[in-house]
């Protein structure tokens, strides 16, 4: 049976004519993978795959992902976070399936989900793109037991600031980013422990779609807001609106954290 693979004209141009038809013919293609986008298996003979060339500053990856994810395509990124999605998709290749899903930092993934909102917020007469993260459940310090929950503790020891009010832009948490492909969300970036490359701190089980104003926003100022607040605070707010109020509220509650994360990608 054919190989039902994808190899964009930009990919090719980048891996060369040989190696494209080596890959369309199966001799170097896997025959299953872990989708690139949302980590789950696919299969070359079984279902349409787009191959997804990742270059960074001095080296390149090849990936594989389901064409109803992503286009074939070449997506350029710093070595750094080259090297950690590298780590990222490795580490889940290792896990069983069921343990593929957004999991908070050094938590069990059975114990909470980030969720994750994407919205335009108004901030000293300007619209800046943010993200707002609420886990499902509270968040207890690793290593330790009991009801408590230590989200907004274990940020602040990563560097986000307290926020009483959305009166000024956070300062900006160097080492973090969003990392953007295809105008789609598709993880927020931490530093690693081994020399400070960036892993997934968190990952989308698939990529977010977000609005046009808010990749206009991202683009115009380079970076994106991050706020963050424990369980109950926010909610799934259905208009920018709302989400504001909620957010002006766990602000003057004390129940807030924000930083200003650099963008990658597009």
């Amino acid at each position: 049976m054919p190989r039902m693979l994808d190899v964009s004209d930009d990919v090719r141009a980048e891996i060369g004519d040989e190696e494209a038809d080596r890959l369309l013919a199966g001799e170097s293609a896997p025959g299953s993978y872990d989708c690139t986008s949302c980590r789950t298996p696919g299969d070359c003979e079984q279902e349409r795959t787009s191959t997804v060339l990742f270059i960074g500053d001095e080296t390149a990856v090849l990936a594989f992902a389901h064409a109803g994810c992503l286009p074939s395509q070449v997506v350029k990124v710093t070595e750094e976070q080259l090297q950690g999605a590298v780590r990222s998709i490795n580490a889940d290749q290792a896990a069983r399936p069921e343990q593929r899903r957004p999991a908070p930092p050094e938590q069990a993934p059975e114990q909470a989900v980030l969720g994750v909102t994407s919205g335009l917020v108004l901030i000293a007469g300007e619209l800046h793109p943010a993200l707002v993260v609420e886990p499902t459940a509270p968040i207890a310090r690793p290593g330790t037991a009991g009801a408590g929950d230590d989200f907004l503790p274990l940020l602040i020891e990563q560097g986000f600031m307290p926020v009483t009010e959305l009166a000024a832009t956070p300062s900006v948490l160097h080492g973090w980013s969003v990392l953007l492909a295809m105008g789609q969300l598709h993880a927020v970036l931490q530093p690693g422990t081994d020399g400070g490359r960036p892993v997934a701190w968190w990952q989308a089980h698939q990529p977010l779609q977000v609005t046009e104003g808010w990749r206009t926003a991202a683009n115009k100022h380079q970076q994106v807001l991050m706020f963050a607040a424990p369980v109950g605070s926010i909610g799934r707010q259905p208009r920018e609106d709302l989400l504001r109020d909620a957010l002006d509220k766990a602000a003057a509650g004390g129940q807030l954290v924000a930083a200003a994360l650099p963008l990658a990608g597009t």
